[in-house]
């Protein structure tokens, strides 16, 4: 891994908070209440929750993972990654709904592909930002009932507090293009085109992330949430290609109020490229009714743009809820 370590501590050194609030890299038009309110009066109606065919994962063979990295896509932007005797989960979310109540919000069509009783020990949970659909009280607290303080949670700035009312106390809180060196891999918080928040006044307090995980012969990025961005290229500037990338693809319409937000299909293309990722794969769809476009349509525009773009599908795979996919490490 040949790091652009001067490069890396200039992009660090760039602020990005101002009174209190972060802010992302460019300036972005501000979607208040009234642009919600605009898309909410124009909007056809979000689909309703759907099924999609659900593998479940045998825990068995989670617990003996082979010698090639193997990820599981548990559903929405949940994901099981394994690789020289780590297992690493990505913004765990296995609720019925991503709302502060549970009897309200967004519900998933598909169950998650594993329970936390079924999940393997895992070692890292990385978190991207503060939104219900990726950050949800409940499944944290029952991944630190089982997993205790062995159970190390990467966190962008801001959210440490937020796990430390929950008694959990075994964080690591980072900046953009922050790491933590002491610990191996070496796991980078990157950025992203978003924003954050789960209640009124808090909007911003806290940073949104993607992660990027390396290990010796291989890497890792994940995405989180994001808009597109000239961020994509940078990190191909400073850190290489990847390995693999955990590319959201849904939640996009209506154009005109997501884009600053949520890639579409044909940008998670663009990030695709700008990353420089020998393969990537699709998360952020089919799983919870957010927006206005079909549960079904992201990877039929996913595949569409991959054509278009002379790519193989096999560069870029989607696989269904619960599928475990085994990946090739660069030769």
């Amino acid at each position: 891994m040949n790091v652009d370590r001067q490069r890396l501590g200039e992009l660090a050194a760039r602020p990005n908070r101002k009174n209190g609030r972060f802010h992302n890299r460019r300036r972005l038009p501000h979607h208040g209440l009234r642009e919600f309110l605009r898309w909410q009066w124009d909007s056809p109606g979000m689909p309703p929750p759907r099924r999609f065919p659900l593998h479940k994962p045998d825990p068995a063979v989670l617990d003996k993972p082979g010698p090639a990295p193997r990820l599981t896509w548990i559903g929405h932007a949940s994901c099981l990654f394994q690789y020289r005797g780590w297992n690493l989960l990505t913004d765990p979310v296995l609720s019925q709904r991503c709302s502060p109540v549970s009897f309200l919000g967004p519900k998933r069509g598909t169950p998650p592909a594993l329970t936390v009783d079924q999940l393997p020990a895992i070692h890292r949970v990385l978190i991207s930002h503060n939104h219900y659909d990726h950050l949800d009280r409940e499944t944290v607290r029952a991944l630190h009932g089982r997993f205790g303080a062995g159970l190390c949670w990467y966190l962008p700035l801001g959210l440490g507090d937020w796990f430390r009312r929950l008694g959990i106390h075994n964080v690591v809180e980072r900046d953009w293009w922050q790491s933590d060196e002491q610990h191996q891999p070496e796991t980078f918080c990157v950025p992203a085109q978003h924003f954050s928040g789960r209640r009124a006044g808090d909007g911003n307090r806290s940073l949104w992330c993607g992660w990027r995980v390396q290990f010796p012969d291989f890497s890792l990025y994940f995405a989180g949430d994001t808009g597109y961005a000239p961020i994509f290229e940078e990190m191909a500037e400073v850190f290489g290609p990847v390995d693999l990338a955990l590319i959201p693809i849904g939640a996009y319409e209506p154009r005109w109020f997501m884009w600053p937000m949520h890639v579409s299909p044909e940008e998670a293309v663009q990030m695709h490229r700008a990353l420089r990722a020998r393969q990537s794969v699709a998360i952020h769809w089919g799983t919870f009714s957010l927006t206005d476009e079909a549960l079904d349509e992201p990877p039929r525009r996913l595949q569409q743009a991959l054509a278009s773009r002379k790519i193989p599908s096999s560069r870029f795979r989607v696989p269904t809820h619960g599928e475990m996919l085994t990946l090739e490490t660069a030769e």
